[in-house]
């Protein structure tokens, strides 16, 4: 809280700038997130270092109050006066998904749009983690904390495994974010240097790096009519979409454990499948082949991503095209980047656990294990996985079933929770790429702003933190 407080404050600058009487919209916040810090660490147990459960609940919890507080500024600017709407466009940012509620963005204050795309970048690698990496805990002599933080890590960090890349978790998390700031910076500067406005550079970037995709133009990236820019953010947003801890080996030179990430060669196999798949596919709707292939490489590097801008209204595309962007809208970027979605790497468990047991079924003496990396992947994370897919699955019927209560189409309805539970942002039909969700009703708003909080905390944390299980004393 006292991290979200200071954060909160950054908008502050940029009214500043811009000669924008938006001051009161940040310094509220700021003041409830100060309180909110202090009360949590008067109340906070000493002596006894916090269970599995106990850092699971710290930080579904943590990551909801900071989206019910963080919604204030566009409620109290009266850029969204609606009180849902503010939430649901909170939960959109700090989850990285990218859904909009606003009708007419370019309306908005530069304070508020630059607020709006910086939660993509905080919430990309985790609020917690931020915090983790930049202040010191508190530490008594029984216990250093590691374990504490591990738990919330484990929470906040997308994919079926949380490795560390050095001994201390603070440090591995502090290179984390160090490679991520620095690759922010560049795109910046690249945009910069195509010609875009530096402030347009910057709240784009932002989206990028978090795999966000909020937009400040009515037509996203489109606006621009820049190769140049659209091939810098489809890069980056590649970049942003793999294993963070494939760049660390980068940088210390292992590049064996490079080459041999299953993950990432799938993953941008996956990429180069898809573009191609898609730029024949539309051909005939463009000039040329090659602009079939710009427009299908940044759809493509935004679905799978989960980030979500929009160069094109792939809502007009041929229905093969569509179905591609659709599952690439499951499967996600690969674990340990800021994309959302099931991850590559789960997806090929699944898929190698599904073979394992067809060959069980022919041959149940033959003893096979599942290898990912060149290694065998241990029998929890397989079930781990298969359980988080079972759960996925009962929950996004359900968020289908209660979207469906206002009465749109079904395809709204389908890719309205599908944009949500992955944290990707437009769907199809009314929540397509030249629409918004501003037209579902408070209800469904609040399904989906669920939906957004359990695709980015991976759906285990916060079910925890509302069992009754995890509430009681041990």
């Amino acid at each position: 809280m006292l991290t979200a407080a200071g954060l909160i404050l950054l908008p502050l600058i940029v009214a500043l700038i811009y000669g924008e009487k938006t001051f009161a919209a940040f310094l509220i916040p700021s003041a409830i997130f100060l309180l909110l810090g202090v009360l949590f660490m008067i109340k906070k147990p000493k002596g006894r270092a916090y269970r599995a459960s106990e850092g699971f609940v710290i930080t579904a919890l943590s990551w909801l109050l900071i989206s019910l507080v963080g919604a204030l500024p566009f409620v109290i600017s009266g850029e969204i006066p609606s009180y849902i709407d503010a939430f649901f466009e909170t939960v959109s940012g700090f989850t990285t998904t990218g859904a909009s509620i606003v009708p007419n963005v370019e309306t908005m204050s530069y304070a508020i749009l630059f607020w709006r795309s910086f939660t993509h970048w905080v919430g990309g690698m985790g609020v917690l983690a931020f915090g983790i990496a930049l202040f010191p805990s508190a530490k008594n002599k029984k216990h250093d904390g590691d374990g504490t933080e591990a738990h919330i890590l484990r929470a906040e960090s997308p994919g079926p495994t949380y490795g560390k890349l050095v001994s201390k978790l603070r440090f591995n998390t502090r290179i984390l974010y160090g490679i991520y700031f620095v690759i922010t910076v560049i795109e910046i500067i690249l945009l910069i240097a195509g010609g875009m406005p530096v402030f347009d550079s910057i709240v784009n970037s932002l989206a990028t790096a978090g795999t966000g995709g909020f937009g400040i133009k009515a037509a996203s990236i489109a606006a621009y009519d820049s190769v140049y820019a659209e091939m810098v953010i489809s890069v980056f947003m590649i970049l942003f979409g793999i294993n963070f801890n494939v760049y660390y080996f980068m940088l210390i030179g292992k590049f064996k454990s490079v080459l041999k990430h299953e993950e990432t060669r799938w993953y941008l196999g996956i990429i180069a499948f898809s573009v191609v798949a898609i730029a024949i596919n539309i051909s005939s709707m463009y000039e040329s082949l090659a602009q079939a292939f710009r427009y299908s490489f940044f759809q493509v590097s935004s679905i799978i991503t989960t980030t979500g801008f929009a160069t094109a209204d792939f809502d007009l595309w041929p229905s093969f095209s569509k179905i591609i962007l659709v599952l690439l809208m499951f499967i996600g970027a690969s674990a340990g980047s800021t994309g959302g979605g099931l991850k590559v790497s789960r997806v090929l468990i699944l898929i190698k656990t599904t073979f394992r047991e067809i060959r069980y079924s022919i041959n149940p003496r033959g003893v096979r294990s599942i290898r990912c990396d060149g290694e065998c992947v241990d029998q929890a994370v397989i079930i781990n996985t298969s359980s988080y897919f079972a759960v996925y699955m009962i929950l996004f019927a359900l968020s289908v079933l209660l979207v469906s209560i206002d009465g749109f189409d079904l395809t709204t309805e389908f890719t309205a929770v599908a944009a949500c539970f992955n944290n990707i942002g437009p769907g199809l039909s009314l929540v397509g790429p030249t629409g918004n969700y501003a037209e579902l009703s408070a209800f469904s708003k609040i399904v989906l702003s669920v939906d957004m909080l359990l695709g980015r905390l991976e759906i285990f944390p916060l079910l925890i933190a509302f069992a009754p299980h995890a509430w009681k004393n041990k």
